[in-house]
């Protein structure tokens, strides 16, 4: 574990002391990284960005990751392709941008409407016309086969991006609004649509449809091999890549290890390339993400006056919670992530520990076996409720785990070590947990929008999905002195990090360079426009 944080922090420290220093210096690095201009009004977001401090001005490889798949696709197309969603009652939210302004929003609930138009309402006036389509599930929708998305990728890199790329003096404006997109007066309706509804059902079949076939997740037979050396490290399998971990397509265990998998609440699914913006999303969706109206909203808020100083909390890792990541059916809760965490932190069987037997001056570390109820002060992980279950399933959880009284959200402050794990999707409560003063512990096979700025092992303590090294991720940092020294000062790092980075200011402006970039992807002279220096 020091060995993980020492590298990911040198690694993180090299990230933060390359970032442009000037508009001119951030243009020509995202040339260098995409190898095409900005999009128009890259200098509006750059004055932006700095004027709110943003402090990573060049860290935005995923959104290029998002959209280069809709490079290989018209631009017309992806517009009728919005429409089209929007058309049907797909659990969308609908937001219409005419003219620089946010003309029309309809659907979902009012909270999210409010937040989505908070979010842009500083920058709109920089964004050419768009019909937008905001997932109000927590599940993600497109997912489209690898051979398809294969040859689109490819497409891209090699036919289009090289014709904006040569373009030497692109015109740093949008053009005018297309025939296609009326004046955002209406929703124009349609009376067939391509999701599909899949509530309750198992989803591997579909979401292993994005992976190689020669990946593990689409390998032969019923019981593949996990590549688990390509994330975890040793024989307890601490995380050393959480990019990795998060790929569904070299695990193919999370099939009946997680709740998605076995039956989500609710699941929406289309398997051509449509342009739906969600919260989260699993690494093989096709997705766009964005930053979360949940968190800007502040669903989950942190109270400081509330919290205490670190040597005031309980030495414990915290969680209370409710059975959500799936729907139980047929006794599908054993196959579910949140049982299964709340299920094996709790057991009385033996777990695997390291001990240092080599002394200070020349330190040996060695795996041995130890019983889990010796520690079990350490922790402190129970459900407070039961739901997304046929009631034969409620009741067997409910006589299976020993439910406790919930507990308002301020409670967990009490506590050093912080658990946050994957629900449906995203947990919500990520930011919160990272602003108190406590050490986090996250879980999550769910993607996020600030993967490239909250880092693990600088910023939070990733855990794996099999959980060998649960309790010692734990008991170092709890009991062993140099853990002790470092738990309290990766604390107080993730929490002054978190409150530069995950403001709301921050969410804008991620938001308003990917609303930038897609905008340019559904312009008619997408290869003619973006920004220059002068």
């Amino acid at each position: 574990m020091d060995y993980l944080i020492t590298k990911a922090e040198a690694e993180f420290q090299s990230i933060r002391s390359t970032q442009s220093r000037s508009l001119t210096e951030a243009a020509a690095e995202y040339r260098r990284r995409y190898r095409i201009p900005p999009p128009p009004n890259f200098d509006k977001w750059y004055e932006f960005a700095k004027n709110k401090d943003v402090q990573l001005i060049d860290e935005y490889d995923n959104i290029h990751e998002f959209l280069l798949p809709f490079w290989s696709l018209d631009p017309s197309t992806i517009r009728a392709r919005a429409r089209e969603a929007l058309g049907f009652d797909n659990s969308l939210i609908a937001l219409l941008i005419r003219g620089g302004q946010a003309i029309k929003i309809e659907g979902g609930p009012e909270w999210q409407q409010q937040a989505t138009l908070g979010m842009i309402q500083d920058f709109v006036q920089y964004l050419p016309d768009m019909d937008l389509a905001f997932n109000i599930h927590d599940e993600p929708r497109v997912v489209v086969p690898h051979e398809d998305l294969n040859r689109m990728v490819a497409f891209a890199k090699d036919k289009v991006l090289p014709m904006a790329f040569a373009n030497e003096a692109p015109r740093n404006s949008f053009s005018p609004r297309p025939r296609d997109m009326n004046n955002g007066k209406r929703i124009e309706e349609v009376k067939i649509t391509r999701f599909n509804k899949f509530a309750h059902q198992p989803t591997w079949t579909h979401s292993r449809l994005s992976c190689p076939p020669e990946s593990p997740a689409r390998a032969l037979g019923e019981h593949p091999v996990d590549n688990a050396t390509s994330y975890a490290l040793g024989e307890l399998g601490f995380v050393f890549n959480q990019t990795a971990f998060c790929d569904i397509c070299t695990s193919p265990s999370f099939r009946e290890m997680y709740g998605f998998f076995d039956r989500p609440n609710a699941f929406n699914v289309i398997h051509d390339l449509f342009p739906i913006f969600s919260q989260s999303k699993i690494s093989s969706f096709q997705d766009i993400l964005y930053p979360s109206p949940w968190y800007w909203f502040g669903k989950v808020a942190y109270e400081e006056d509330k919290d205490f100083d670190w040597n005031e909390k309980k030495n414990q890792l915290y969680w209370r919670g409710s059975t959500t990541g799936g729907f139980s059916r047929d006794g599908g809760w054993r196959r579910q992530h949140r049982q299964h965490l709340v299920k094996r932190i709790n057991a009385i069987d033996e777990a695997k520990s390291i001990e240092n037997v080599g002394g200070k001056s020349f330190p040996d570390w060695r795996v041995k076996e130890i019983k889990r109820e010796d520690y079990k002060d350490l922790f402190n992980v129970k459900f407070s409720h039961v739901g997304q279950c046929d009631p034969g399933d409620c009741d067997a959880q409910k006589e299976f785990f020993e439910l406790v009284p919930p507990e308002g959200q301020q409670e967990a402050w009490a506590s050093k070590y912080l658990l946050d794990i994957d629900g449906n999707a995203f947990s919500g409560r990520f930011y919160a947990f990272l602003m108190s003063r406590s050490l986090v512990y996250k879980l999550a096979v769910f993607k996020e929008w600030h993967e490239q700025w909250i880092k693990p092992w600088v910023h939070y303590i990733p855990l794996g999905l099999i959980g060998d090294e649960w309790l010692e991720s734990v008991r170092y940092f709890a009991q062993e002195p140099s853990g002790q020294t470092q738990a309290e000062r990766l604390a107080m790092q993730g929490r002054d990090w978190a409150s530069k980075t995950l403001r709301n200011e921050d969410l804008e402006a991620w938001f308003f360079r990917l609303l930038l970039e897609y905008g340019r992807l559904i312009d008619d002279d997408r290869h003619l426009v973006g920004y220059s220096t002068p």
